[in-house]
């Protein structure tokens, strides 16, 4: 089968480190850690599992931070090398084994893409016992290679191929009236309910959300769709993001340009204040910052941005971040969260996976696809794909996906 498969090694690694440095397209060209190749279809671990042939694949903020080589390498005990990149997926069910009975040949379906201690076919571990499977403590064990996700574990492949394999206890039956376009965008939108989920808004409260790319767009779309009336502020880059976010339901939007930091200190009642060195600082703030982005400014201003005993969420996969002050954590005691992936959610008093409330939401509301998915590709243009998806202001890309049809 064709897939783009990611194979590093140390050697491999420090030289597209160096060569991205002339030009970012060594990230992705053939002397890359990443490549199209024709291998093997995955095999089915046990007699839990299907086969699915791909037919839509979402490239992710995560994808291209692993392209970019922006991941921090202590993650790399939690990956098995080489594996086939991707875990947002659609697709049909060609195989399974003796011990499905859930699912049939043909069906359509979505695999939440976690490799939890079930996909493992382990006792469950304390995180598991407790359905936080985002934090599951067997992800080196089991059935599978190590892996944290469908995507970065050698024997399951991913959806930037043509086939993978998931555990039935992945697998969700894809309803008849939800399109594909809607379909492949349940994942984006479970990593934007995670966090809102964890830290929803009381109406009174004043939301900061940082970055108006693919999640933070979802992050607004899903706070509304869930009833909230929290006064919500988006932080865009581009005018087509801010317009989207605007629609989405956010009650305004502020560029980030210059004196940005003024105009959202107005609009949270902060006080701002210039130290004798160094960028502004502000007392007071927005009670939720949900930063989208994860760099270090928008870390760093971000919880500058949150008021005292306020709750900063990093939504975005940060890293590596050089040079970062900690102050405002201990100065103004912030509540500091991260979110990964998904898991499950309290929903009155009844628990669900994210990717099921994802895809209820679409079934109740729809999705606008058509404003998120910009940009389609065949997977053998993964390069160009790559080019778009990276280049949102030149290319005005929301959501680029690979279309397998």
């Amino acid at each position: 089968m064709k897939a783009v498969v990611f194979d590093a090694n140390v050697a491999k690694y420090i030289r597209t480190l160096l060569l991205g440095k002339i030009s970012k397209k060594f990230f992705y060209n053939r002397f890359s850690c990443i490549q199209l190749k024709d291998i093997p279809e995955p095999e089915l671990p046990s007699e839990n599992y299907v086969k699915i042939k791909t037919t839509y694949a979402g490239i992710c903020g995560s994808d291209l931070n692993l392209i970019f080589l922006h991941d921090s390498p202590s993650t790399s005990p939690f990956a098995s090398f080489p594996f086939v990149i991707g875990h947002e997926n659609l697709g049909v069910i060609i195989e399974k084994g003796k011990a499905v009975s859930e699912f049939e040949i043909g069906d359509r379906v979505i695999v939440d893409p976690v490799l939890d201690c079930d996909a493992r076919e382990l006792p469950r571990c304390s995180s598991c016992q407790e359905e936080e499977f985002s934090t599951c403590l067997n992800i080196t064990e089991g059935k599978l290679s190590p892996g944290t996700i469908m995507g970065a574990c050698s024997t399951t492949g991913g959806s930037w191929g043509e086939y993978f394999v998931a555990h039935k206890s992945q697998v969700i039956k894809v309803p008849a009236t939800v399109k594909d376009q809607e379909a492949i965008l349940v994942d984006p939108l479970a990593s934007a309910l995670h966090p809102v989920m964890r830290s929803f808004p009381k109406d009174s409260e004043k939301v900061l959300v940082y970055g108006a790319g693919i999640i933070g767009l979802l992050v607004i779309w899903s706070l509304r769709k869930l009833g909230s009336s929290a006064d919500i502020t988006a932080l865009a880059k581009y005018d087509f993001q801010a317009d989207l976010a605007k629609e989405f339901g956010a009650n305004r939007v502020v560029k980030s340009k210059e004196g940005y930091l003024d105009e959202l200190a107005k609009i949270s009642d902060a006080k701002i204040f210039k130290p004798m060195i160094g960028d502004k600082v502000l007392l007071g703030g927005f009670d939720k910052v949900f930063d989208c982005v994860g760099s270090r400014k928008t870390i760093r201003d971000g919880m500058w941005l949150t008021k005292q005993r306020g709750s900063y969420i990093l939504v975005g996969l940060a890293s590596l971040v050089k040079d970062l002050d900690l102050t405002p954590i201990w100065f103004k005691e912030l509540n500091v969260k991260g979110a990964y992936c998904y898991s499950t959610e309290n929903i009155n008093e009844y628990k669900m996976s994210t990717y099921q409330l994802a895809l209820s939401l679409i079934q109740q509301h729809g999705i606008p696809y058509e404003k998120l998915i910009t940009h389609y590709f065949r997977l053998e243009d993964y390069q160009k794909a790559i080019e778009v998806a990276s280049s949102k202001g030149s290319e005005k890309s929301i959501k680029v996906v690979f279309k397998f049809l």
